[in-house]
């Protein structure tokens, strides 16, 4: 195998440097779309990768050779990555599986108590109102899904606010931002260093919703200021426990601090574009990480033959 077939574990660093400016100078559903992509697409190369490193030190195992009829002289001489390549690849690779089980496994569970608590929560409207003095909003994937909001919050906000809110949570309940979360996470858990990436992925979701709710009702500042008076009720009241597949107003749990003013200056600012080159440059990077895996997975085949014919 070439270096090159290193590079798929060394480009989610560099995926991840560039996270951040990508959800904030892309279109935020573009944006949404190509982290997800890319870190599903960074995190598949990646782990492809530690399980060729890992199969190419299998097969220079005795008992391996003497059970396929490989050549131990040809494996030896061509040595297609070196024992500790192998056994670090093979031990990430343990790793990467057990915790991209673990945290699927987790998300699944989580999804279906959302789905679950949607059914149970009363009427059969899409929007349910509680009787919670405190201000809080979100929306809770299910069959049907549903948008919760407090009374809470709607005493903080004027009618205005009210109807951007609703936007707010339909844009996630109707385009499933749920799952671009939990495929980003998923993606990080296979693979620490695309972290960034789903953090980026839980922010251009909120942009999203952000600028759906300025789509529907034309104005851009009005959102702003419905984003900044929910943050301010919110933390005024006692912070609640959002269940664990929710998406709220102010994002999935409490806001981290510098993302709402993000948001609200996103919001005053003019929309967002789609600049070619950084299209093209997240587009080069995923395609550098797909061709690295196919000349890796190539080089082993070819290695492969030639042990077994020899």
């Amino acid at each position: 195998m070439h270096l090159a077939v290193y590079l798929p574990l060394l480009l989610p660093a560099l995926a991840g440097l560039s996270a951040g400016p990508l959800a904030r100078r892309l279109e935020p559903r573009l944006a949404t779309w190509l982290l997800t992509a890319a870190a599903l697409i960074l995190a598949g190369s990646s782990t492809v990768v530690l399980g060729l490193l890992a199969v190419a030190g299998l097969v220079r195992l005795p008992l391996i050779d003497a059970l396929e009829g490989y050549s131990p002289s040809v494996i030896a001489r061509e040595d297609p990555a070196a024992w500790p390549a192998a056994l670090a690849g093979a031990v990430l690779l343990t790793l990467a599986v057990a915790a991209t089980v673990r945290l699927t496994v987790r998300r699944a569970g989580a999804l279906w108590s959302a789905a679950l608590e949607a059914a149970c929560l009363p009427g059969r409207e899409s929007v349910v109102v509680t009787d919670d003095r405190h201000a809080d909003a979100y929306t809770m994937p299910g069959l049907p899904g549903r948008i919760v909001i407090s009374h809470g919050m709607l005493d903080a906000l004027d009618p205005t606010g009210h109807n951007i809110i609703l936007a707010h949570e339909r844009a996630h309940l109707n385009h499933h931002h749920y799952a671009f979360v939990t495929l980003a996470q998923i993606s990080a858990a296979a693979n620490p260093l695309l972290r960034p990436l789903a953090t980026a992925v839980a922010y251009t979701v909120e942009r999203w919703a952000d600028e759906y709710a300025a789509l529907h009702t034309g104005d851009r500042r009005a959102v702003a200021e419905t984003v900044a008076r929910a943050a301010v009720a919110t933390k005024r009241t006692r912070a609640l426990r959002l269940p664990s597949a929710a998406l709220g107003i102010l994002g999935r749990h409490r806001p981290v601090p510098g993302v709402v003013p993000r948001r609200v200056a996103a919001l005053l600012a003019p929309p967002p574009r789609r600049p070619a080159h950084l299209l093209a440059a997240a587009g080069a990077l995923v395609g550098v990480s797909s061709v690295c895996v196919l000349e890796a997975a190539h080089d082993l085949h070819e290695f492969l033959e030639l042990a077994h014919l020899r």
